[in-house]
């Protein structure tokens, strides 16, 4: 049986010491913390959006758990697997009874840590050597038999104008699909069913002694089932499904790949397999039918269904939080957790911080980052089976916008079983009309399919087509292009400094631009676009083609050069086209009323884009420093005095940026922040490079990097995903953990502290001084 720990703690303060006559220092909103309470169940990251304004991380004396919830965080506590480890992942939040221990006993009940709950250094040997079956390649085998699934599972009802999806679909569809993936032969399928249950409450929820009875019963029976149903297996070891590839597995790696094991892994992966999909379908579908105008968006243009995917996993997926222990002490975004402790990572929280997303609270099938989402967890626990997942959830989509495109939310109330971890309303009802069935007067329907689409970076394949609604002229080399969202739907909101990726004539010509106009303003967003003299094609086709009416596709918006609006003073400096950042940023500072001074470089007034706005809005605050007038901008002058309470905020040519890291070199580290906007295509002289590997930790694989080659292409080469936009060490998409080796930095986006840390790198130009780097993949 599984290793034990001492059991979750009270509250970790030492009253005693206290002189503090009002005693505790817990929060009123960490003691009132409760995950099993309505308004958790309803809506987890509404319900802890205090908690990521104000306090991030603390301690919930009511389960005895140190709560996480913010993104970065969490992503920490993942990546740090030996101090948090996942040990007590499936750890009951309910001590059972002793007459529990005494039933299960009796099944001869012997389940072993698997995926979800092993630590080092079993863990990562098994999933080297089970994974491939997980794979997007592997997967694409079972496309035909997902589809057939959900065809069937559809005709039972769609003649009859109302039902209970859970019911009729969601709950049993992804069991059947589950079954398949194992292995598991048809007349077996239906005693497996008959033992299945909802594990959610046992292991994370609150269940009464009879409840839990019940349960161990069904556990003792689905174990004995399983155990006869593997050893069927056994006879057949060439046969289908991942099962079977785990016993052929057992003959190369015996003392990885146990009996005890293989047995615990079927029981372990029909639970993942089920519960978590059906969860995950009846969420994804409740929010698109309540949000009408995204779902009649998908039936009309199913190439949306793998973004919409990720995005219903992001804003409301079926995993809203996990568990790790402390085995030693630790800090979490600057709280001390000791020893010892557990610790509740919300997962649907940090889906929703806005440090990560944009405008978190809103449904965008176009969010570019939206894979970046925590549901599937994150590191060497991320969830196998995430793929499958995907593939199931986008055909159930798929099948359902195309066959009831009409389908209509019934008013009702949602429940959710009470429990930290799994959520998911336990019906959803809804109607529609079968004489309007599209099917009965196109039956050619039933036979069209939509590409699935596995493993690919939501970055790189989704975008949002815009039109021009606008283009007017801001210089004699600068246009200001207003642009809308071809659906006429408000646009997603942003914050200053952030920046689009526009595909200027083609898909592999895309440029990033800052966003310059209001935030506030949600129907548009716009750009200025400076003719580039050097221009390898972007602006060159946007001053040459583009006209007002044209349709254009766009991916963003993201922000990599953030405005601090907490801080106390803020100077501005930009020099040229690098004013459409600082413009955005300028104007906050105003509305705010943060003390500022914006400081406009250029070689004329009439080159210098957005100037005469500049000028209404910001008054004596604007500071113009035309070279043609002998105004150029002394920045040893300006930025003599450091200042404690000051940030400095930059855009524009390498030299101007050069100059301020050098005027700024005794200013305390952080004062400045930049942001590039050109830089030279990166290129690789094989004769002056050197070839060296990358030991990817998490993937447990070696790469050979060529001396012609950069790290990004080797990782592609593999089929491992990275995000990446500009592949010129810009935009800092590409950012990658570092664990070992020396590296040589040649973005545009680290600060020279974060650079001498070499713990990170951009993948996409960086390289190795030695012969080795270790990364965190």
């Amino acid at each position: 049986m599984s290793e034990t720990h001492p059991a979750a703690g009270a509250c970790p303060v030492d009253h005693a010491a206290l002189r503090d006559p009002n005693g505790c220092p817990v929060s009123a909103g960490a003691a009132a913390f409760d995950p099993f309470g309505d308004g958790y169940q309803q809506n987890p990251p509404e319900y802890l959006r205090w908690a990521r304004a104000q306090e991030p991380v603390f301690f919930a004396p009511q389960i005895g758990y140190w709560v996480v919830t913010r993104y970065d965080d969490i992503k920490a506590v993942f990546r740090d697997h030996e101090t948090f480890d996942a040990s007590v992942a499936l750890e009951r939040m309910t001590p059972v009874t002793p007459q529990v221990l005494d039933i299960l006993a009796g099944y001869d009940y012997g389940m072993q840590r698997t995926m979800v709950n092993e630590v080092e250094p079993a863990h990562m040997a098994r999933r080297r050597a089970l994974i491939e079956p997980f794979t997007p390649a592997a997967l694409k085998a079972l496309e035909p038999m997902v589809r057939r699934v959900a065809r069937q599972y559809v005709d039972r009802f769609i003649d009859d104008g109302r039902a209970d999806l859970v019911e009729k679909m969601f709950w049993e569809a992804p069991l059947t699909v589950g079954l398949h993936f194992l292995g598991v032969e048809e007349d077996d399928m239906a005693l497996l069913r008959q033992y299945s249950v909802a594990h959610t409450v046992n292991i994370w929820g609150r269940p009464t002694p009879q409840e839990q009875v019940e349960v161990a019963h069904a556990v003792g029976n689905f174990w004995q089932l399983s155990g006869r149903i593997v050893e069927k297996m056994r006879a057949t070891p060439d046969g289908p499904g991942w099962m079977r590839y785990t016993i052929r597995k057992q003959k190369d790696h015996p003392d990885v790949v146990t009996d005890s094991y293989i047995h615990s892994m079927m029981m372990a992966i029909i639970v993942a397999a089920h519960e978590t999909t059906a969860l995950g379908i009846t969420n994804a579908v409740r929010l698109l039918l309540e949000n009408r105008p995204i779902w009649d968006e998908l039936c009309a243009d199913p190439s949306l269904i793998a973004g919409a995917v990720e995005e219903c996993l992001r804003h409301n997926g079926s995993v809203a939080a996990w568990r790790r222990y402390a085995t030693r002490e630790a800090e979490i975004g600057g709280v001390r957790i000791p020893q010892g402790a557990r610790v509740l990572v919300v997962l649907a929280s940090g889906n929703h911080d806005e440090r990560h997303f944009s405008d978190p609270d809103a449904i965008d099938v176009r969010r570019d980052n939206a894979s970046e989402h925590l549901t599937f967890g994150y590191g060497s626990h991320q969830c196998m089976g995430k793929n499958l997942a995907r593939l199931e959830l986008q055909i159930y989509l798929e099948e359902l916008t195309r066959r009831l495109p009409h389908l209509r939310l019934l008013p009702q109330r949602f429940d959710y079983v009470p429990n930290t971890s799994f959520r998911g309303p336990k019906q959803l009802w809804v109607e529609w009309d079968p004489a309007l069935n599209p099917e009965r007067a196109q039956p050619a329907l039933l036979a069209q399919a939509q590409p699935v689409r596995l493993g690919e970076s939501s970055r790189q394949t989704v975008t949002r087509p815009v039109v021009v609604e606008r283009i007017s002229r801001a210089t004699d080399d600068v246009l200001l292009l207003r642009l809308v969202a071809a659906n006429g739907q408000p646009l997603p909101g942003w914050s200053p400094g952030a920046h689009v990726d526009l595909e200027c004539g083609s898909a592999d010509r895309s440029r990033q631009y800052s966003l310059c106009s209001d935030p506030a303003d949600s129907r548009a967003y716009e750009i200025a676009v400076l003719r580039d003299p050097d221009s390898r094609g972007g602006s060159a086709w946007i001053h040459q083609h583009l006209q007002v009416g044209d349709r254009l596709r766009l991916r963003g918006p993201r922000n990599h050069f953030r405005f601090d609006e907490t801080g106390g003073r803020a100077i501005f400096v930009a020099g040229g086209i690098g004013i459409t950042p600082i413009a955005a940023m300028a104007r906050r500072a105003r509305q705010r009323g943060i003390d500022y001074a914006l400081h406009y470089s250029g070689g004329s007034r009439r080159r210098m884009a957005l100037l005469a706005e500049l000028q209404a809005e910001h008054g004596e605050r604007l500071i113009v420093h035309a070279s043609d007038e002998g105004q150029r901008l002394d920045l040893p002058a300006l930025l003599a005095t450091p200042r404690a309470d000051t940030r400095i905020y930059a855009c524009g040519p390498q030299r101007m940026l050069q100059a301020l890291q050098d005027a700024t070199a005794h200013w305390p580290e952080g004062a400045l922040c930049v942001e590039h906007f050109q830089t030279a295509p990166p290129t690789l002289d094989p004769a002056r490079e050197h070839a060296f590997e990358v030991e990817l930790r998490d993937s447990g694989i070696t790469l050979q990097v060529r001396a012609d080659q950069t790290i990004l292409s080797a990782l592609q080469g593999a089929n491992i995903d990275v995000q990446c936009d500009c592949t010129e060490g810009l935009c800092g998409s590409c950012e990658t953990r570092v664990l070992g080796g020396d590296i040589d930095h040649r973005d545009l986006v680290l600060t020279r502290t974060e650079r001498e840390r070499q713990d990170r790198m951009m993948v996409c130009c960086s390289r190795a001084r030695g012969e080795r780097l270790v990364l965190e993949l």
